[in-house]
């Protein structure tokens, strides 16, 4: 469940992905809750709700908001409260300290590689990475499929030419850390930086560049 607030933007909607957008949609709006319909599956892609801003203690918030499971019940009561079925449950950040296991050469690409990411002590990813400085060994950020980035950009599972890849292996300047260098290139986290699979902590990771943390020279 990917869940973002913004006030200014869009008023008082609390808008809730649960999966990329059908071909084929339909939506439904009963009272202060509008939900959005796969037609091929008839299972929910999203909810927009409306009104639920204060209740929920969403105050200065323009960006992706992680819900907690009391949140997250106030909004399974105004779900509840329209007729629809759904129960939603609140969930870990999807985006998460990871380890490149190994690294291929993309079979179509001169530049891209076929990474094997671990993003938990029993779970592994494929991802392809056009990172220049990638290479097998080092401690990533990972975002896992069903990611919101600060930008408001939702990473999904998709294929890089041709070859699957589940997520993306990210760069300072994607996550919006202050100092991170304008080019491309996965941030390499300091081996203390927290345990693979531990979600990231942004806030921990706003003075890795000033306090000269990472090497940006790649």
């Amino acid at each position: 469940m990917i869940a973002s607030y913004n006030y200014d933007a869009m008023g008082d909607v609390l808008v809730i992905v649960l999966a990329p957008n059908a071909e084929k949609q339909s939506v439904m709006t009963v009272e202060q809750v509008t939900r959005i319909q796969n037609d091929e599956t008839n299972e929910a892609t999203g909810f927009n709700i409306r009104g639920l801003g204060k209740k929920l203690g969403l105050v200065n918030i323009s960006g992706g908001v992680a819900l907690n499971d009391k949140q997250v019940a106030l909004i399974n009561q105004a779900i509840s409260m329209a007729g629809f079925p759904e129960m939603l449950a609140a969930t870990a950040s999807k985006l998460v300290i990871g380890r490149v296991l190994t690294m291929a050469k993309h079979p179509d690409s001169d530049h891209l590689h076929v990474t094997t990411t671990a993003v938990a002590e029993d779970k592994t990813l494929q991802i392809v990475s056009g990172s220049p400085n990638m290479q097998e060994g080092i401690k990533v950020v990972v975002a896992q499929p069903g990611t919101m980035m600060p930008s408001g950009a939702i990473i999904w599972d998709g294929a890089l030419r041709g070859v699957p890849s589940s997520g993306m292996i990210v760069s300072g300047r994607e996550l919006q850390i202050p100092g991170a260098p304008d080019k491309p290139g996965a941030l390499v986290l300091p081996e203390d930086f927290g345990h693979i699979g531990e979600p990231f902590d942004l806030t921990k990771a706003q003075t890795l560049y000033s306090d000269g943390l990472v090497d940006i020279d790649y």
